[in-house]
């Protein structure tokens, strides 16, 4: 299990941790999501020991880690840009870890290339880094950090840099990789799209304060204040509150006529602008059939009605009501 403890962290004048309480168990997954400079790759250098909090403290299954040196955290990380060593080839990049720990170079090839088999890159074991493609590469930085059976695993934007298909199948490898080691993972992004794909829990992070910290679901269904529902992408935010694609009713008899300002057609989906006379310019996603079925323009009007009981207020704390 992995805690951070009263995490405190300021660069001069600007705070990137402010008294961040977070706990991630074994074989599960947080994402820390939040926009640039909002103190995310802080919390991981803090973690891997490669930055010291100003206060608080990092545990590692009931082992304080303050004072440990990152060489003896046993932690792995990932990067967006695979950090592989181009004078070495492929199995000598996922050994790297295990030679510098002081294991014999035989033991540590065999070692390497057992996780190469499981990541699907067997064939490719000796092989120069460079000849690799990206999806590739990233798979070797993935059985490097895993070869180390760390203790923790962190990934810092890791799979930004690749195309959506293999992006994806990444993703869940990695996953996967998480369960089967039963070890914590925290996966620091800016995409709410990936941390709802593949976190057990997301921390909303602004400005260094964890202003929400909870299941995907519970953060879909009652994101605590405009912000938060900002960081997950949600649409039809105002001040005071949220209005989620359930309360939408399009088409409906009970509703108010409104105007369609702009129409946007989608492999899956169909993305309608409308002016609503009373909450203003509204985002409605719709099923591309459906649409497709009845076709819509710009500067139609169709009757939408709102369902007060279905938005999200939020009180005077910021918090849902």
């Amino acid at each position: 299990m992995l805690e951070l403890k009263q995490i405190y962290k300021r660069f001069g004048e600007k705070t990137v941790a402010a008294n961040v309480n977070l706990q991630v168990e074994n074989g599960k997954l947080l994402a820390v999501l939040g926009a640039s400079g909002s103190g995310k790759s802080t919390l991981l250098n803090i973690i891997a020991g490669l930055l010291r909090p100003d206060s608080g403290e990092v545990w590692i299954n009931q082992v304080n880690q303050n004072g440990i040196p990152p060489e003896r955290r046993r932690i792995a990380f990932m990067f967006q840009d695979y950090a592989l060593l181009p004078h070495l080839n492929v199995w000598q990049n996922v050994a790297f870890g295990l030679k510098m720990q002081g294991m014999a170079e035989s033991e540590a090839k065999q070692q390497a290339e057992a996780v190469l088999a499981e990541v699907g890159l067997a064939a490719e074991s000796g092989r120069k880094v460079h000849a690799l493609s990206g999806g590739e590469q990233q798979r070797v930085a993935l059985a490097r950090a895993l070869v180390i059976r760390p203790q923790v695993l962190l990934l810092d934007e890791a799979f930004s840099s690749l195309d959506t298909g293999l992006r994806q199948q990444l993703r869940l490898q990695t996953l996967a990789h998480i369960r089967r080691q039963n070890i914590p993972a925290v996966m620091v992004t800016h995409d709410p799209e990936e941390a709802f794909l593949l976190a057990d829990h997301i921390a909303l992070l602004q400005n260094g304060l964890v202003i929400q910290c909870d299941t995907p679901q519970k953060i879909m269904q009652a994101p605590a204040n405009a912000e938060a529902a900002r960081l997950i992408g949600a649409a039809n935010i105002r001040a005071g509150y949220h209005i989620p694609q359930h309360a939408i009713h399009f088409d409906h008899p009970a509703g108010s006529p409104s105007r369609i300002s702009h129409v946007l057609y989608l492999p899956e989906s169909c993305q309608i602008t409308l002016q609503h006379p009373e909450y203003g310019e509204l985002e409605w996603i719709a099923d591309w059939q459906q649409m497709a079925a009845q076709p819509l323009q710009t500067g139609d009007s169709r009757p939408v009605w709102i369902d007060e009981n279905a938005v999200i207020r939020f009180d005077t704390l910021g918090q849902p009501s």
